[in-house]
């Protein structure tokens, strides 16, 4: 299903330049494309995978359910995103992985990627640069569970999301769209819906941003940057690599 795996190429040749025999051997890789409704999970915790799951539309999260029933979100993924590649090695889940709007998934048995990262080792340097890249942003967002106060953590994820977004071509212009509730976004950053509600009331006071009908909308990029204290560079965005 070549059109499936459009995102995964559109993503992965935001850092490559792929040749005509890469590119091919992704957009044939045999998948099963599922469609999943707001709140379903994809992956349970203890599941032993057999496939990765490509997220091709909408919204998912990695997350944990802790003892006391509240939820504990690591990682928002998009379009062209494999957010359980590490079940290729790791067994077991230690973590589900959920629909936070309508999504379609696409999901390539194991053997078939193990197959793609032996014929093509340069596109199995690309997929462990992305898993590289995913413990960045974790790091990135201890710091700010951590250190930073409610309106610079909101205003971090919101540039973060914004230039993970518009690389794989998913913003229209300053916009794009965030179907993410205020209690998303306070399992994600360990907040309140006080302190969430009171962030973003701040951040539309100051005219930084706005948020209309899960439209997210950068009025000041420079701005919401310097409160957030935010730095792409954990993101790597850093230019093409060059082929081998």
């Amino acid at each position: 299903m070549p059109q499936a795996l459009k995102p995964l190429l559109r993503k992965l040749e935001a850092v490559a330049s792929l040749s005509p025999e890469e590119k091919a051997a992704i957009l044939t890789l045999p998948v099963t494309v599922r469609q999943f409704r707001a709140g379903h999970d994809v992956i349970r915790e203890n599941d032993r995978p057999t496939q990765c799951c490509l997220v091709l539309e909408g919204w998912v999260c990695r997350y944990k359910i802790l003892e006391t029933g509240t939820r504990q979100i690591f990682s928002f993924h998009i379009a062209g995103d494999i957010p359980d590649l590490q079940s290729l090695h790791l067994r077991t889940m230690d973590h589900n992985l959920g629909t936070l709007a309508p999504s379609m998934v696409a999901f390539v048995q194991h053997e078939a990627v193990k197959a793609l990262t032996r014929d093509f080792p340069r596109i199995g340097n690309l997929l462990w640069r992305d898993t590289l890249i995913d413990a960045a942003i974790f790091r990135e967002w201890m710091v700010g569970m951590g250190r930073r106060d409610a309106p610079a953590g909101i205003a971090h994820l919101f540039c973060e999301l914004y230039r993970r977004l518009r690389a794989v071509g998913l913003t229209r212009g300053d916009a794009f769209d965030f179907p993410i509730t205020q209690a998303v976004l306070g399992d994600a950053l360990g907040l309140s819906m006080v302190h969430v509600n009171r962030s973003l009331m701040d951040l539309r006071g100051r005219g930084l941003i706005t948020l209309d009908k899960h439209v997210l909308r950068i009025l000041k990029s420079e701005e919401l940057c310097e409160d957030a204290g935010f730095d792409e560079a954990y993101l790597h965005f850093d230019g093409l690599l060059e082929p081998a």
